[in-house]
């Protein structure tokens, strides 16, 4: 054990360690920039062939991605991008960088990394490392991931090494990238967690060792649990000021005066992305194990989801005001990504705010920057193929209404006031525009 755990600590002190990351989309791409503009050689691994063939020309599919990093690492000579498996057992470090969906009945969805592991369990060989990225429950790393890496008779900390350490991406914002986000990183064994706290240092700035895999699963499960209730309590209080006709977002600003003991969150037509609406639900149906129920959790989920009722509500009742009925009507929806300035739309509001509008017989267009064409997801299949549409002034006169739910910059909204006689706005971005139409908050 020591001879092997000394090889790896040198390959990585030395960087001629090979890493392997497994699923290049928002979390591994950018650790597979950063790991390479520090010096390491990277094998990127991918399932869709189209993201293989994309880096292979040079061409980015996340928009986001500093460009010139981007085709820095294309062009290093130290990055490879391969569909092609068979190869894991080339990366002395190995990255799970893959999705945890939840199932229609709000459970954890392992099939991706039940298959990852799979995978990596046929090719996996003494000294190598293993660090599962992927937000999931506690036990997932010391309990699924290390069985399924043991079953050929090597054992954890022994022959090879496990760790969990949980992507902190925030697609879009500028303050705090890859390198410069404190990575948390926990060991299935001790010399694990000390190899993944050697390795992440080598290319990001801070990295705070726990001392379980379980205590790193949970501190990401926290964040966001911490993230979803607050988003919940202000999606609620902006309902309940709305009944009682006060300004939700004058309310926030006056809040906000106050220089301790108060932290800002902004409401919304319903929560999205990747994290919030998923991760919480992976320790309420972990800890049923133990008979305990956590109810702020799934209350949380109850109001955001119930958040795109309340923004169809107010558009209801904004064209009943106008003589309109929603059947036939049509409305445009601005802004399809699930945060501002990105173009990421999974798990995003919009698509359910869509879907509720088509039952009810409406027509619908979409404008989104970012988001030319609308993706296929499991769930919204009807949306396929709708793509973004202009902005102009003849355009925007032939709806009836349009939705604001996603605030992207750039977007002239004071020119969609003055053509579209209705506007429901879910994010306070006309608080400060005078415009023609009328504007409903929600």
């Amino acid at each position: 054990m020591k001879d092997r755990f000394e090889s790896l600590k040198n390959g990585i002190d030395k960087k001629t360690a090979m890493v392997g990351i497994i699923g290049l989309g928002y979390v591994g791409l950018p650790l597979a920039m950063a790991a390479s503009e520090k010096g390491f050689r990277i094998i990127g691994f991918d399932t869709d062939e189209s993201k293989i063939k994309m880096l292979s020309r040079k061409k980015q599919y996340i928009k986001h991605l500093d460009s010139r990093g981007y085709v820095k690492m294309l062009s290093s000579g130290r990055f490879m991008g391969t569909s092609d498996f068979s190869r894991l057992g080339e990366a002395d470090v190995i990255l799970i960088c893959v999705p945890t969906p939840l199932t229609s009945q709000r459970e954890p969805d392992m099939s991706y990394i039940v298959a990852t592991g799979e995978s990596i369990a046929k090719r996996l060989r003494p000294g190598q490392l293993i660090i599962l990225e992927s937000t999931t429950y506690p036990g997932t790393t010391d309990e699924l991931l290390k069985g399924m890496l043991e079953r050929k008779g090597l054992k954890e900390g022994k022959d090879f090494f496990l760790a969990f350490s949980p992507e902190r991406e925030d697609p879009g914002r500028k303050d705090f990238t890859t390198t410069t986000t404190p990575k948390v990183v926990g060991g299935v064994s001790r010399e694990s967690g000390v190899l993944a706290e050697k390795f992440y240092s080598k290319f990001i700035r801070k990295v705070v060792l726990v001392s379980t895999a379980r205590a790193a699963e949970s501190s990401k499960l926290t964040e966001n649990i911490f993230r979803a209730v607050n988003i919940a309590l202000v999606n609620e209080l902006k309902i309940a000021y709305d009944r009682m006709g006060i300004d939700v977002w004058e309310v926030l600003d006056a809040a906000s005066t106050k220089p301790f003991g108060f932290m800002r969150f902004n409401p919304g037509p319903g929560w999205g992305g990747h994290c919030i609406p998923l991760d919480p639900f992976y320790l309420s149906w972990k800890v049923r194990e133990y008979g305990f129920a956590t109810k702020f959790i799934e209350l949380a989920g109850d109001i955001n989801w119930k958040m795109p009722e309340f923004v169809i509500e107010k558009l209801l009742i904004g064209l009943n005001e106008q003589r309109k009925s929603i059947k036939g009507s049509k409305i445009l929806i601005l802004g399809i990504a699930y945060k501002k300035n990105i173009d990421d739309a999974r798990e995003t509001p919009a698509f359910e705010i869509m879907e509720k509008l088509l039952d009810l017989g409406a027509e619908l267009d979409y404008h989104d920057p970012f988001v030319p064409e609308c993706p296929s997801t499991r769930k919204h299949k009807e949306l396929k193929g709708l793509r973004s549409v202009s902005l102009s002034p003849k355009n925007l006169k032939k709806y009836s209404a349009a939705i604001v739910v996603t605030d992207h910059d750039g977007v002239d909204y004071k020119k969609i006031g003055d053509n579209v006689p209705l506007v429901i706005d879910t994010r306070g971005t006309y608080r400060k525009l005078k415009v023609k139409g009328a504007v409903v908050n929600a």
